[in-house]
């Protein structure tokens, strides 16, 4: 499948914020923009939504949690019952550092595994880039075009708003 994107190129992060909600505001739908660093406010200009990964995370955090208590309950109390220093079997207060270790393995490990599957960076042996500058000192904004797209009036309208640049790419995905 072949996409075909229209890349606006931008020297200023500023310059990009006001493009962008300019180019909104022309009812142009972006479709992703490359920064070489975060940009503080970006999301909100371009209209995405507060992430739920929090949510995810809570919840690896309890299931880490709930394992451990689980994993040193049964354990210590019913597997392999041993009296140490007099402690009763089930002594929950000797189970907060295995616990919280688990907490943070479970969180981070889940975490990980989430971004990854919802950016859909999937191991490859070739990560497919629209500008290689856009790694280096340039911000990029891609506008996915297809036949009904006026090419010429989208260049006018990225170079009217600060573009310094605007080139047409084509991507295969894979």
């Amino acid at each position: 499948m072949t996409k075909r994107f229209a890349l606006g190129i931008f020297d200023d992060e500023d310059v990009l914020l006001h493009a962008i909600e300019n180019v909104r505001a022309a009812g142009v739908k972006i479709y992703e923009v490359f920064t070489p660093f975060p940009i503080h406010g970006i999301d909100d200009a371009l209209g995405i939504e507060r992430s739920r990964l929090p949510i995810a995370a809570f919840f690896y955090g309890m299931c880490g949690l709930a394992f451990a208590l689980w994993m040193q309950i049964y354990m210590l109390g019913f597997d392999w019952p041993m009296i140490i220093g007099g402690k009763p079997h089930i002594a929950l207060p000797a189970f907060i550092p295995v616990s919280f270790e688990l907490t943070v393995f479970f969180t981070c490990h889940g975490m990980v595994i989430t971004f990854y599957t919802i950016s859909k960076l999937y191991p490859r042996w070739r990560t497919p880039v629209l500008d290689v500058r856009s790694t280096d000192d340039k911000f990029v904004m891609a506008i996915e075009i297809n036949e009904s797209t006026d090419l010429n009036n989208l260049s006018k309208l990225l170079r009217e708003n600060g573009a310094s640049e605007v080139n047409e790419k084509e991507m295969t995905k894979n």
